[in-house]
C-alpha cells in the first residue's frame, strides 16, 4: 500500500496550493521541501521583497517628481542598508504568518525537508528515505538562467536573489534582460541613484506586452537615465580593476561598458535536473520544463506539475497557487480542472505599471486573421491630469462582429490594480456596450477601460468628464 495519498514536491506557492487542496480533501500528504526557505520565490525572493524596495523607490522619486507648482521637496536621507532591513523583516513576518503558520493548522499534511528524487515510479528518495504515494504534484519552480557568457562566472554576477539582500547600493549596474525583472531592477537601482545599463538579446522587450505600450515604457526609463541596448549579444565578461567590463555585439559592431555589478535576468530556467524524471517516464520540452495536459496531467498519469517547473503559458504566482489546487485536486478526485490563461492578468511592477489581460492585437491577428483597437492615451483620463501623471496608454482589443472584449492592456500607475477590473471584463466575455452602460467614479483611474470602449464608437475628445 502506498505511504501517501499525494506527494507535493516543492514548498512554493504552487506546493502549498496543492498542500492546501490535499488536507481540505482529507488525503494524507507529503510536502517535501528544499532550497529556499518555506514560500519558495514569492515570498522570500519575489513578489513581497522586491515590490518592497520598489514603493521604497517610488516614494523617493515621486517627493522630487510630483510636478505640483508651489509644492518643493527635498530628501534629506537616503539609507538603502534601512531599507532593505526593513524589507527582510517582512519577509520574515510574511513567512511565518502565511506559511509557517498554515502548516501547523493542515491536519493531514507532513513537511518532509530534504531534496527529492524518483527511485520508482511511485517512490522518491529524500536523504536516504523512501517515500511512496498513488500521486505526485512536482512544484519544484526554477532558478536565474545563467548565459553561457565566457568570463561570466569567473568575474561573478547577482541574480534576483542576491540583488535584494545587499544592503549597500552599487554605484552601477549591468541588467542583462528586459522582461519583467530586468526592467523592474533597472528602475529600482536607477532611483537609488546608481547608473543602470539594460542589455536586451532581442529588439525589444517581453514578449506579452504591446508595442505602443513597451516602447512608452522604454522612453520612461530612459528619461530616468536608463541606458538601453537592444539587439545586443553578448561576447563576454572581464573584471577591469574594480569594475566588471561586458562586450556585446550590436549590428555587427562590439561595444562594451563597465559597472559595478552585473544582474541576470535573463529568465528561469525549470528546476528538475535533480528529480531523475525519466523514472516515472515524465516528458520535459528542450528547456527542460515538464510537458502537462490542461489539467496539469504529465506524461505519467499519477504525476502532476505546476508554476515555473511546467510547459505553462503563464508565469505569475497567483496562477501557480491556483494550479497547485488544481492539480491536487484533479489527482485526488479524477476531475480535469484547468486554467483559461487567456483570462490570467500580468503586471510589470514598474513606475508606471505594465499590465494586461487577455490578447494583443498581434495574437488577435494570429487566431482571427482580423482585428479592432483602441488606444487612449491618459491624457484624455481625468484623474490622470489630476495626479499629473499623463505619461500611461490604454489599449482595447474587441473581435470585430460581436465586439467582445479580448485584450486590455495598460501602462499606467496602478495597472496592476486597473487589470482586476480588466480581467473580469474579459473573462466574462463582456462587449463594449457592457462596459459602456458600467458607471465607474468619477474622478478615478478606472475610468480609462471605459473611456476606451467608447472610443470604438465615438472621438472622446469630444465627450464631456460626466459622460
Amino acid at each position: 500500500m502506498p505511504e501517501y495519498d499525494l506527494i507535493v514536491i516543492g514548498g512554493g506557492a504552487g506546493g502549498f496550493g496543492a498542500a492546501i487542496k490535499a488536507n481540505d480533501l482529507g488525503a494524507k500528504t507529503a510536502l517535501v521541501h528544499a532550497g529556499l526557505p518555506l514560500g519558495g520565490t514569492c515570498v522570500n525572493v519575489g513578489c513581497v521583497p522586491s515590490k518592497t524596495l520598489l514603493w521604497a523607490a517610488e516614494v523617493l522619486h515621486t517627493a522630487t517628481h510630483h510636478g505640483i507648482p508651489g509644492l518643493e521637496l527635498t530628501v534629506n536621507r537616503l539609507d538603502v542598508a534601512a531599507i532593505v532591513r526593513d524589507e527582510l523583516a517582512l519577509v520574515q513576518q510574511l513567512r511565518d504568518q502565511k506559511y509557517a503558520a498554515v502548516l501547523q493548522g493542515l491536519e493531514h499534511v507532513t513537511v518532509v525537508e530534504g531534496r527529492a528524487r524518483f527511485t520508482t515510479p511511485q517512490s522518491i528518495d529524500v536523504n536516504g528515505r523512501t517515500l511512496s504515494a498513488k500521486y505526485f504534484v512536482i512544484a519544484t519552480g526554477s532558478t536565474a538562467t545563467v548565459p553561457p557568457v565566457p568570463g561570466l562566472r569567473e568575474v561573478g554576477f547577482w541574480t534576483h536573489v542576491e540583488a535584494l539582500q545587499r544592503e549597500q547600493r552599487p554605484g552601477s549596474v549591468i541588467v542583462v534582460g528586459a522582461g519583467p525583472v530586468g526592467f523592474e531592477f533597472a528602475q529600482l537601482f536607477a532611483r537609488f541613484g546608481a547608473r543602470v545599463t539594460i542589455l536586451q538579446r532581442g529588439p525589444t522587450i517581453g514578449p506579452r506586452t504591446e508595442p505602443v505600450l513597451a516602447e512608452r515604457l522604454v522612453d520612461v526609463l530612459e528619461r530616468e537615465g536608463v541606458r538601453f541596448a537592444f539587439s545586443a549579444e553578448l561576447v563576454g565578461v572581464e573584471r577591469v580593476g574594480q569594475q566588471k567590463r561586458v562586450t556585446y555585439r550590436v549590428d555587427g559592431r562590439s561595444e562594451s561598458v563597465d559597472a559595478d555589478e552585473i544582474l541576470l535576468a535573463a529568465g528561469k530556467t525549470p528546476n528538475t535536473n535533480a528529480l531523475d524524471l525519466s523514472v516515472p517516464s515524465v516528458d520535459m520540452n528542450s528547456r527542460h520544463a515538464i510537458m502537462v495536459s490542461p489539467s496539469l496531467q504529465t506524461s505519467a498519469p499519477h504525476v502532476y506539475a505546476v508554476g515555473d517547473v511546467a510547459a505553462l503559458p503563464a508565469r505569475v504566482e497567483m496562477t501557480a497557487g491556483h494550479e497547485g489546487t488544481l492539480a491536487a485536486e484533479n489527482a485526488l478526485t479524477g476531475s480535469t480542472k484547468s486554467i483559461d490563461y487567456d483570462s490570467v492578468p500580468y503586471t510589470v511592477f514598474t513606475d508606471p505599471q505594465l499590465a494586461g489581460v487577455g490578447l494583443t492585437e498581434d495574437e488577435q491577428m494570429n487566431r482571427l486573421g482580423q482585428c479592432a483597437c483602441r488606444t487612449v492615451s491618459f491624457e484624455d483620463v481625468a484623474k490622470g491630469r489630476i495626479l499629473k501623471r499623463t505619461e500611461g496608454l490604454i489599449k482595447m482589443a474587441i473581435h470585430p462582429e460581436t465586439t467582445r472584449i479580448m485584450g486590455v492592456h495598460l501602462l499606467a500607475p496602478h495597472a496592476g490594480d486597473l487589470v482586476a477590473q480588466a480581467m473580469m471584463v474579459v473573462r466574462n466575455h463582456n462587449t463594449i456596450d457592457d462596459v459602456l452602460e458600467s458607471l465607474p467614479m468619477f474622478p478615478t483611474l478606472s475610468e480609462s477601460i471605459k473611456l476606451v470602449a467608447m472610443a470604438f464608437t465615438r472621438d472622446i475628445s469630444k465627450v464631456s468628464c460626466c459622460v
